[in-house]
Order: structure tokens, then sequence, then C-alpha cells
């Protein structure tokens, strides 16, 4: 595909995922189901979803590696696979970047094939939050080279590594610096609070969604008030269904690495069945 060809395609595919996640009503988020190669991607294109998004964490165990230590080059390749094996919009969950420039990791999504990303203001080898603030320059920079060829789904780590305006304690739990603070820094309202102001910054620096990965289903009415943009939930086979998650102010609903485990659980089921007696 030419340069020319690759940009047109890709801004059709921006378009397409991006107006979907308009308009909708409430409890019809836009389902985007995670596919980890070339043929769950195809058997969930085929199922008439209009979009699929691949999980970082389910890839990386299909490929053999635990959730964050798979080389860039084999995400991308595996994201290319499945980019190509179906005709619908694919956004890709690369994690924090992989430590690649702002440019790179757009002419590498581009290439592809993926028409939007996930992005992560969480810090895995330290176990901490990155600065709000060097996320949203971060972020605007991806958005300046990208222009409207990509969807960036703005991840935020919040509820996951605790405040980021504290320290950090014993284990990596977030505590207060201030010992007169009576507060607890891993408190569902607090942490509502900052993924608010972090959602706020990362959409006014170009983010089209914001992504408050495993935040309480009962904040997110609050999450997206505040946030006022849309609203990425992940649903879980003991959470709320799809259709309450959207109601509650989801605008599009993703299941992380969970298809993945779940089929890797009926593989088991089949391989205890398939044992001699």
């Amino acid at each position: 595909m030419t340069g020319t060809s690759m940009t047109g395609a890709s801004m059709t595919g921006a378009t397409t995922l991006r107006a979907l996640h308009h308009g909708r009503a409430p409890g019809d988020p836009l389902v985007l189901p995670n596919p980890w190669d070339a043929a769950t991607a195809r058997v969930l294109a085929a199922a008439g979803f209009p979009a699929l998004a691949t999980p970082s964490a389910g890839i990386a165990a299909s490929l053999g590696y635990r959730d964050g230590e798979i080389p860039a080059d084999e995400m991308f390749a595996a994201v290319a696979r499945i980019a190509r094996a179906v005709d619908v919009p694919v956004t890709a969950d690369i994690e924090g970047g992989y430590g690649l420039a702002p440019a790179e990791i757009v002419d590498r999504l581009l290439e592809a094939g993926a028409v939007g990303c996930n992005l992560e203001d969480g810090d895995r080898a330290a176990d901490a939050l990155k600065d709000a603030r060097r996320q949203a320059d971060w972020l605007a920079e991806v958005r300046a080279a990208a222009g409207d060829r990509l969807v960036i789904n703005a991840r935020v780590d919040v509820f996951v590594r605790g405040a980021g305006a504290r320290g950090r304690g014993a284990g990596g739990r977030a505590e207060s610096t201030d010992p007169t603070d009576p507060t607890d820094p891993t408190d569902p309202e607090r942490l509502a609070e900052e993924a608010i102001d972090r959602g706020r910054r990362y959409v006014a620096a170009g983010a089209d969604c914001v992504y408050p990965i495993f935040a309480p289903p009962r904040l997110l009415p609050r999450l997206a008030a505040g946030i006022g943009a849309p609203l990425n939930a992940m649903a879980k086979p003991d959470g709320p269904s799809v259709r309450e998650l959207g109601e509650s102010g989801a605008t599009r609903v993703t299941f992380g690495p969970g298809l993945f485990r779940r089929a890797l659980a009926a593989v088991e089921d089949i391989a205890e069945q398939l044992r001699p007696t």
C-alpha cells in the first residue's frame, strides 16, 4: 500500500471509529471485543461487530510473554496480522508506547493498519503514575503527529496505581506525604477526583476517549459527567452487563484479556476431556 493510500485508508477507518463513539443512546455503548490473533479477529468481525480493539495482555500471553513484557516489534506485528485479517477498524492497546517518540508511535500504528490506540499513564517499571501534565503534553505530541488518522483512547491508571499526587508506600501502595492528612489516597472517591482531572487534561490534549481502567461501576456516572468526553469501561464476567455499563455512562465497552482467558479456560476443559481415564 502506498503512503497516500495508507493515509486515506487510515483517515477513513479513524473517521468511522470516531463516529461510532458519538450519538449513542444510554444503554447502547460501542462494544469492542478484543481479538488476540487473526483467527479470533475474523470470528468477531463475522459476528457483526463494527470495530475491534486488541488487548495488550491477551496478545502478550498468546505469544508467550507476561503482560507488559512483550517487545514492541512483536506487538506491532501482531496488530498488523489482526488488521490485515478484517475489514473493520482496529484500535490497538500499545501500553505506554514502548518508549517510542510520538511520531514513531503514529508511523508504526499506521503501518500496522491500526486506526486507534490505547495509551496508558501508568509507569509499569516504577509501579506509579506518570506526571499528568507531562503525560498530557506527550499525548498532545501524539495527536499532532497523527492528525485525525488515529482515535486516541487515553487510559487513566489511578484505580490501578493510586493517587498520582502521592508518594509510594511499602509494596508500591500510594500513601500520603503529609502525616497530618487524614484522607486515604486509595479511597475510590479521591481517586475519582484525580481520574477526572487527568481525563480532562488528556481530552484537552487531543484524546478522543478516556479509559479509567478498573473504575468501580458506581463511579462511572460521576466520571462521565466530570470528564465530559466518551468514556471506556471494562466489562467483567462478575460485573454489570454491557447495557448496565452504558446506562451508567460508558460510551464504549471493552473486555481486556477477558475473552482470551475464557477461550483458554475452554481449551483447558477440552484438554481435561482428552486425557485418558
